[in-house]
C-alpha cells in the first residue's frame, strides 16, 4: 500500500479544514489512521482507514467505486455539512450524504476506527460496528467484498442478515446467487456457528421490534479481532496480537463443501465425513437410484411412503442438523397436510417457539458436535416412525424386502 508520510497532529477535522493527499488523521489512542492510499499494483488513490500498527490492513474505503486518478484529492466539508472527497477540479466524488444541513460540523476519527465508516461498511466489520437492520429507518449494514486485492471497488459478494423468518446470515454472489447461509438464531447463537465463550472477543446479537443486528467487542486489549469478507467470497475472523507482525485466521466460512449453499439437493443431507457426501434423509430414498449409483444426486430424494392426510402422522427426531431453508412458522404442523417438518425456534430452557417447513427440505448439513443440540422433527407416516424406533421391526422389514 502506497501513502505519503505527513501527519496532522489531530484526530479531528473542522469546517474550513481539509485533509489533502499525504496528510493523515490519527485517532487519539494511536490505533487508526485516515488518509489517501493506493493498493499494491494500483495507480488509483482512495480515502481509507487502516490500523496504525498494521497499515496494510485497510478496514474502510470511502470512494471505493470512484477512485482518484492522481494525488490531488482532498477530504473536507461541503456547505451542507457533509464530509466530501474532492478531486483535482473540486468535483465531489464521494459524500457522507446526510439528510440534514449541519452547522459547525466536526468529524473525529475515533479509536474504534469510526469516522463515518460505521455507517458505510466496506468489507470489514470492526468491534462496535453493527451488521444488520434498523427496521424503522430501513438502514442495513452489510459487508461487500472487494473485486481483488488490487481493486477495492465493490466486488461480487455480499454478506448480511436476512430478517425474513428467524434472522440468519446469508452470502450472495452478484446479488442473486446464494452461496452460504448460517442456521437461524436459536437463542444462544446462529446455528452451526462455533462456540465463542473462550474466544478473545464477545459477540452480541440484538433482535427486537426496531433492530436486528450483530456486533462484537474486544475485551482483551492486547488482541485485536476483525470480521472480513474477501474477494473470493470467503468470510474470515482474523486476530492479531499488537506486538505481532501477522494476522492469524481464527475461523473461516465456508469451512468445507457442505457449507456451500445447496451442496446437496432436495430432502438430502450433506455429511462432510461421509462418502458419498450427500445422503437421503431418513424416510426418503433417491428419486433415481441409477443416477445416485453414479454419484449424481441432482434428482434429489423422495419419500419412501406418501403421507395420507386422513391418517395421523408421526414425527422422526433428528439431531445435529442445520435447519432447512426456507421456513414458515405461522401454522400448526400436525394439522397441516403440507407441513414437512418442524423445530423449536429457541433452544433455551428446553425449547420454545415453532418453526415449520413446507415442501422439499433444502440445504441441510450435518454437524459433528454442537453444545446446544438442534432437533428437527420430520413428518413421516406413523408406521415409518414406529419402524425407525423399533430395531426388531426394522430388521424384519428389511428381511422381507
Amino acid at each position: 500500500m502506497f501513502m505519503l508520510n505527513l501527519v496532522i497532529a489531530s484526530d479531528t477535522l473542522s469546517p474550513g479544514q481539509s485533509i489533502k493527499d499525504g496528510e493523515r488523521l490519527v485517532s487519539s489512542g494511536q490505533s487508526f489512521e485516515l488518509g489517501f492510499f493506493s493498493p499494491e499494483n494500483s495507480k488509483y488513490r482512495y480515502l481509507g482507514i487502516w490500523y496504525k500498527f498494521s497499515p496494510e490492513k485497510v478496514v474502510w474505503i470511502a470512494n471505493r467505486n470512484n477512485p482518484l486518478t492522481d494525488s490531488n484529492g482532498a477530504l473536507t466539508f461541503s456547505d451542507e455539512g457533509n464530509l466530501v472527497v474532492l478531486n483535482r477540479s473540486k468535483s465531489i466524488i464521494w459524500s457522507s450524504n446526510s439528510s440534514m444541513v449541519l452547522r459547525n460540523p466536526v468529524a473525529q476519527l475515533l479509536d474504534s476506527g469510526n469516522l463515518v465508516s460505521f455507517d458505510y461498511p466496506s468489507d470489514t466489520q470492526l468491534a462496535g460496528m453493527r451488521m444488520g437492520w434498523n427496521l424503522k429507518s430501513g438502514f442495513e449494514g452489510r459487508l461487500t467484498s472487494c473485486k481483488s486485492t488490487d481493486d477495492p471497488s465493490s466486488g461480487d459478494y455480499t454478506n448480511g442478515i436476512n430478517v425474513n423468518g428467524l434472522p440468519h446470515f446469508e452470502m450472495f454472489n452478484r446479488g442473486s446467487t446464494k452461496t452460504f447461509r448460517t442456521g437461524p438464531w436459536n437463542g444462544f447463537r446462529f446455528m452451526g456457528a462455533p462456540a465463542t465463550e473462550s474466544a478473545p472477543f464477545k459477540s452480541l446479537f440484538v433482535y427486537n421490534e426496531t433492530d436486528v443486528y450483530c456486533e462484537f467487542d474486544n475485551p482483551v486489549e492486547v488482541i485485536i479481532t476483525i470480521f472480513a469478507l474477501n474477494h473470493s467470497g470467503v468470510i474470515q475472523r482474523l486476530q492479531r496480537k499488537k506486538e505481532s507482525s501477522t494476522w492469524d485466521v481464527m475461523m473461516t466460512y465456508p469451512r468445507d463443501p457442505c457449507d456451500n449453499y445447496g451442496q446437496c439437493v432436495a430432502n438430502s443431507v450433506c455429511k462432510s465425513n461421509k462418502d458419498p457426501r450427500c445422503q437421503c434423509l431418513q424416510g426418503f430414498v433417491p428419486k433415481s437410484q441409477e443416477e445416485w449409483k453414479l454419484f449424481n444426486s441432482t434428482s434429489g430424494c423422495i419419500r419412501k411412503a406418501q403421507l395420507n392426510c386422513f391418517q395421523e402422522p408421526g414425527f422422526l427426531k433428528i439431531s445435529m442438523l442445520n435447519r432447512p431453508d426456507p421456513i414458515d412458522f405461522w401454522v400448526e404442523c400436525l394439522k397441516n397436510c403440507s407441513c414437512t417438518a418442524y423445530a423449536n425456534s429457541d433452544v433455551r430452557g428446553g425449547g420454545s417457539g415453532c418453526l415449520m417447513w413446507f415442501g422439499d427440505l433444502i440445504d441441510i448439513r450435518e454437524f459433528e458436535q454442537d453444545n446446544h443440540v438442534q432437533n428437527i422433527y420430520i413428518k413421516l407416516s406413523a408406521y415409518e416412525v414406529m419402524l425407525k424406533n423399533d430395531p426388531i421391526l426394522e430388521r424384519s422389514r428389511l428381511h422381507q424386502t
